[in-house]
């Protein structure tokens, strides 16, 4: 066992651990979760360490073997993605000082291993930094780091849906307005509907995930950048974005890019977005496939697992299910979001914590539910045609069609008779003589009753 101390005290730390006295101290005080710090902030924060000590270095302010021993042990922890050590829980108090305090004894700790020089956590390792500006900036970093794997996936998405646009451009079916018969439509332009609505998201979360770009490091406690050199202030950022791969800039107002979290809610609200799009979607297809015997039964989804223990046979929506719940579950982190950004007081928002755990388990449930969507639910969907065409056929709502040449009330008394006998409108005009022949067909063509001519070119 070795002894750590801090201005509160001290503690027995086990010997082969890298922790210290901080990290216990942040596993008793927050016994909220059995879940840590997400590893993407991990690692977000050794990198802003691994540039802070070369940073440094090149300021003069750090010495040649101490920041070499800090590099070394930043780029071991990165390489081999060894976080056993960090046990800080996710949601914690302290603005994040926690995972800081954390990430700077095991990095000290790890370093002395490794050259056998004494590294201090705070003097060395911290040099030049504070919480107030590593962690939200670490946060910033993950976040970015996720989004192209959610962009990927909604970009397959919307590529998913565009092939069944052009696949069933002429694929007839009752559309429904109020979950009434309204007058036809086509597969095509629903699932091409799906894809225009997807892009906006797909453009929604790109533009929310370029204000994140914009970090604070350089800024220490408040935004003055008190304890950083200049050389450090001017060159910590693109030094990080170097390492971390990332295009970092710093914000125009540092004070304002720490005490203000409104990027994240900005972010978080996309997400929600999103979400709130793929629940209207999976909702539509659990309707479409309703059934089949006593439902809509329009469209048949891949069946992925028996429905019941009880009904022999009985197939249910599973996967648009849990995208619906995906949904549910990141609309609500996103008020969680909303709250703790709008609850900060003065310099600094201490909420930081819930923020970065919920919006990155965000991003992650919503890339696997999208990714969950598309292999095995869009890819393998099928299109009732046959059955589609004849509800069109039958349906009493075409002789919305005949309005402009019988008028409102005439076509009304129609509908009427169609649903009352059980008619197809079709024949009802073409037995009481209202129409000639040839008119009659051309305007029941599925052409004329879907005005394709008018919209197909949004499909191409």
């Amino acid at each position: 066992m070795r002894i750590d101390k801090d201005c509160l005290g001290q503690m027995e730390i086990e010997d082969d651990v890298l922790y210290g006295i901080h990290s216990m101290r942040a596993v008793n005080n927050f016994p909220i979760t059995n879940e840590k710090v997400n590893p993407v902030i991990i690692e977000s924060m050794l990198e802003i360490k691994l540039a802070a000590a070369k940073v440094n270095y090149q300021a003069g302010t750090l010495e040649e073997n101490k920041a070499n021993a800090i590099i070394k042990a930043c780029q071991k922890l990165i390489h081999d993605h060894d976080y056993r050590d960090f046990i800080v829980p996710a949601i914690q108090g302290g603005a994040g000082t926690s995972t800081n305090m954390s990430t700077n004894e095991i990095v000290a700790q790890l370093a002395y291993r490794m050259t056998n020089l004494k590294i201090h956590p705070n003097d060395d390792v911290n040099q030049s930094q504070s919480t107030n500006d590593t962690f939200p900036t670490s946060g910033k970093m993950a976040m970015l780091k996720l989004t192209p794997k959610l962009l990927e996936a909604i970009n397959n998405l919307i590529n998913q849906f565009t092939q069944i646009s052009l696949k069933h451009q002429k694929t007839v079916k009752i559309a429904r307005t109020q979950l009434q018969d309204a007058i036809p439509t086509t597969y095509g332009r629903s699932f091409q509907a799906y894809a225009s609505l997807f892009k906006r998201d797909y453009k929604r979360i790109r533009n929310a995930a370029k204000s994140l770009t914009k970090i604070n490091l350089g800024g220490t406690a408040i935004g003055n950048g008190l304890n950083a050199s200049n050389y450090y202030k001017n060159n910590i950022a693109p030094v990080l974005s170097s390492i971390s791969g990332l295009q970092l800039q710093p914000a125009s107002d540092l004070i304002d890019a720490t005490q203000n979290c409104d990027v994240f809610a900005e972010f978080s609200a996309a997400l929600k977005i999103l979400a709130m799009d793929l629940s209207k979607v999976a909702n539509d297809l659990r309707l479409l496939s309703s059934g089949p015997q006593a439902g809509l039964n329009e469209i048949t989804l891949p069946k992925r697992a028996a429905g019941s223990s009880i009904m022999p046979g009985k197939i249910n929506p599973v996967i648009p299910e849990v995208v619906n719940q995906v949904a549910f579950e990141v609309i609500g982190k996103n008020l969680t979001v909303s709250m703790a950004a709008g609850a900060g007081q003065l310099e600094l928002n201490a909420f930081e914590p819930i923020m970065f755990r919920d919006i990155l388990t965000s991003q992650k449930h919503l890339t696997n539910a999208i990714n969950t969507l598309v292999e095995h639910c869009l890819k393998d969907i099928q299109i009732n045609e046959l059955y589609n065409r004849k509800n069109v056929e039958k349906s009493a709502i075409t002789a919305t069609i005949l309005t402009p040449k019988l008028g409102y009330e005439k076509s009304t008394e129609i509908v009427k008779r169609a649903l009352h006998n059980n008619e197809s409108v079709k024949d009802i005009v073409l037995e009481e003589h209202l129409l000639d022949k040839s008119t009659v067909e051309k305007l029941f063509s599925p052409e004329i009753l879907t005005n394709c001519n008018n919209q197909d070119s949004a499909i191409q």
